[in-house]
């Protein structure tokens, strides 16, 4: 157990915790942990497994004694992690540790993603199992696989392996809440096809770069208005081109993750020393701009420019202003608010990842919508805009929303526990980010669900931090939530 979590409470979640933060699980490698949870059901009494052709597991926990007869109860949490780290921090996930460290309420990681999103519902599930002072009925904690990159473990989920028609998604992250929806979401893969040309003779390579931004997630933060470290390039170089500054782009790349806002990108350029100049006034200008735009959202930005190495070639001038213009017209941000439930976002796009390739620029944007139809005409406007580049487009990674059930069972039970252990009516409401209950709730018809967890911030990005106090307050409210529903 790490020495920096032993003394937080309650240490049947922390104990859990700070044992999966040390075995690394991103998204398609998650055996290790998978070997975790196996291994620690082996050792509880009663306890048994499965794994389904996807390679979920579920463990089934027998009720507490005088409950055997209440209805089981799923309990769900995925194993995969997000992956991100501050440049220059030396950390390879598939093999190192996490690093968490507690600063007053708080446990973040060091310089990297801390896996908090979804280890403390993992960890929080398998508490359930070890807590020997919990009382519930039948459970059955299920573990999804690969959830941070398309949700493919609850896709391909073998419901079978299932008893329960109850389930609690232990993925939620504000303290207090009670989410009972969430929004659909799709991802685009766009292939630009490319052409290439030699530098030309006598000019000066350049790196730009963004720094400093907070990325996150890209439903949860995107109603932020953070800073998309890909559009701030693009905006840079297309006003450098619109004031007449000749240059060619050999490289530029930036973002890693579809659900991820970028946070950082870069491009390599060549321009004639004699523009040089004119291009830092352009990028000076710029960063004024943004500076305004982003005051008190991403007061870290930076943007540099340095010397760098001479590329053996460039886009083809028609090439580069294709995507350009492409990357300049791509919708990032909010798109539509809800009419229903205040402040939460309907429709969405994160201009995710761009990557040079030999023959193509490849582009990945991210659509969520809770509506299926305004979902579709991001989606379709999005492959416009790729048809008019001369790109193709490329669906991948779809996923039902989760239509909100106010006459729950399960609603109106941790509703109840919440209003009576946080002294006020708490917030029912659906989140904008792509919950596994969609597809689970595709999977077994009439499936009752509600989620909720503790306040976790900095989701997808070297941020993430989750606040202590409310994950003590989020065992309660499960603890509690157990033994009502098995009475």
């Amino acid at each position: 157990m790490s020495d920096s979590l032993d003394r937080l409470a309650p240490q049947a979640i922390w104990q859990h915790f700070a044992a999966l933060a040390a075995i690394p699980r991103p998204s398609g490698h998650e055996e290790r942990a998978v070997d975790f949870v196996l291994k620690t059901a082996s050792g509880v009494s009663g306890a048994s497994t499965a794994r389904d052709a996807r390679g979920n597991v579920v463990v089934r926990l027998p009720a507490t004694r005088g409950r055997e007869k209440a209805p089981p109860i799923i309990l769900q949490s995925h194993l995969d992690m997000v992956c991100e780290k501050n440049k220059g921090v030396t950390h390879d996930f598939d093999h190192d540790p996490i690093r968490p460290r507690i600063e007053g309420d708080w446990v973040y990681a060091s310089g990297t993603t801390l896996g908090a999103d979804n280890g403390i519902g993992v960890a929080a599930a398998l508490a359930t199992a070890t807590d020997g002072a919990l009382v519930h009925g039948p459970l059955e904690l299920l573990f999804t696989l690969d959830e941070e990159t398309g949700l493919t473990g609850a896709r391909d989920l073998d419901p079978s392996i299932l008893k329960g028609r109850m389930l609690l998604n232990l993925d939620s992250e504000e303290d207090g809440a009670i989410f009972v929806g969430c929004a659909g979401g799709e991802d685009s893969l766009i292939d630009l096809p490319v052409a290439w040309t030699a530098a030309p003779r006598g000019s000066q390579a350049l790196r730009l770069e963004v720094t400093g931004l907070r990325g996150g997630h890209s439903g949860l933060n995107i109603i932020e208005n953070r800073g998309n470290a890909l559009k701030l390039v693009a905006r840079v170089l297309s006003a450098a081109a619109d004031a007449g500054v000749a240059f060619e782009i050999a490289s530029l790349a930036g973002g890693s993750k579809h659900n991820a806002i970028p946070r950082e990108a870069e491009a390599t350029l060549v321009l004639d020393p004699a523009s040089r100049a004119a291009f830092d006034g352009v990028v000076k200008q710029q960063l004024a701009g943004f500076r305004i735009e982003l005051a008190k959202i991403d007061d870290g930005l930076r943007l540099d420019v340095a010397d760098a190495p001479a590329p053996p070639r460039v886009l083809a001038r028609r090439d580069r202003d294709l995507f350009l213009r492409l990357l300049i017209a791509l919708p990032h941000g909010v798109l539509g608010m809800s009419q229903d439930i205040a402040g939460l976002v309907e429709t969405s796009n994160n201009v995710a990842v761009v990557a040079f390739g030999e023959a193509t620029v490849r582009l990945v944007t991210s659509s969520r919508s809770s509506v299926a139809p305004s979902l579709a005409y991001v989606l379709s406007g999005i492959r416009c805009m790729a048809a008019l580049a001369g790109g193709k487009v490329t669906l991948k990674d779809g996923y039902p929303g989760w239509k909100p059930d106010m006459d729950s069972k399960a609603l109106a039970v941790v509703r109840d526990v919440y209003r009576k252990r946080w002294g006020k009516e708490p917030l029912v409401t659906a989140i904008h980010a792509g919950l596994e209950c969609g597809l689970l709730g595709q999977k077994i018809p009439g499936l009752d669900m509600v989620s909720f967890g503790p306040r976790i911030e900095g989701a997808h990005s070297p941020d993430e931090r989750v606040h202590v106090p409310s994950v003590e307050r989020f065992w309660g409210a499960l603890a509690e939530t157990l033994d009502r529903l098995s009475a």
